[in-house]
């Protein structure tokens, strides 16, 4: 081994090191978040709590969120993780309650949360073990993301179902190409912390999930 050869590999080591940390760190800080977040619908779910209204979603996301990203840097980031994942949790036990009491509702939900942990570990799993660079379909996502979140509006207001369908098909295959994406910057450097690196995650995996409930019981009630 040449010098500089002894050069690069003594710079990569420590890098693939904190790679590896800031991968398990962030896996362990999910798993937890998301256990957080059955707890806090399971709560709502057993009080048969009332829907929360979407501007108080809104509003009560973003300012979490916003702390979050905030605090990201100190040990108060955890408990603001935690509050944003309870809350977004708690706002799902309604949801849930309404599926359920659907027909074929507990079938759709099963359905909707395997399909989600599929295609989390899948997709996760792929991109750890290429280690492709998927930065590239970041400007795609944003866009994206955003058309489908002004339709999902407009879905709202005008009532249109199929649209609304659409836009769950939409948010599908974005938060899948966002999972590549988050989990990407993980393993080559562009995201550095663990607090942010799980946010993202979990919010990718929270809509992937709502999209997959929502598409499977109107496929399911169409029977």
């Amino acid at each position: 081994m040449s010098y500089n050869d002894k050069i690069i590999s003594s710079t990569a080591a420590p890098s693939v090191l904190a790679t590896n940390k800031l991968l398990r760190n962030t896996y362990t800080l999910l798993a937890a978040t998301l256990l957080f977040s059955a707890f806090t619908a399971g709560i709502a779910m057993a009080t048969n709590a009332a829907p929360v209204y979407w501007v108080i979603t809104l509003v009560g996301y973003f300012g979490l969120l916003f702390l979050t990203n905030a605090l990201r840097n100190s040990g108060f980031g955890l408990i603001a993780v935690f509050a944003l994942t309870g809350f977004m949790g708690y706002t799902l036990g309604p949801i849930l309650n309404l599926y359920l009491h659907l027909p074929n509702g507990h079938q759709t939900v099963m359905l909707a949360l395997g399909g989600t942990g599929v295609i989390f570990f899948g997709l996760s799993g792929y991109a750890i073990t290429t280690q492709k660079d998927f930065s590239f379909i970041g400007g795609f996502l944003i866009v994206g993301i955003l058309v489908a979140f002004l339709a999902g509006l407009g879905a709202m207001f005008f009532h249109i179902p199929a649209l609304s369908l659409a836009v769950s098909a939409m948010f599908i295959l974005l938060m899948s190409g966002y999972i590549l994406f988050q989990t990407s910057l993980i393993i080559h450097g562009g995201e550095t912390n663990y607090i942010t690196a799980t946010v993202s995650l979990y919010v990718a995996i929270y809509n992937l999930f709502l999209s997959l409930l929502q598409l499977l019981s109107a496929l399911n009630n169409n029977r």
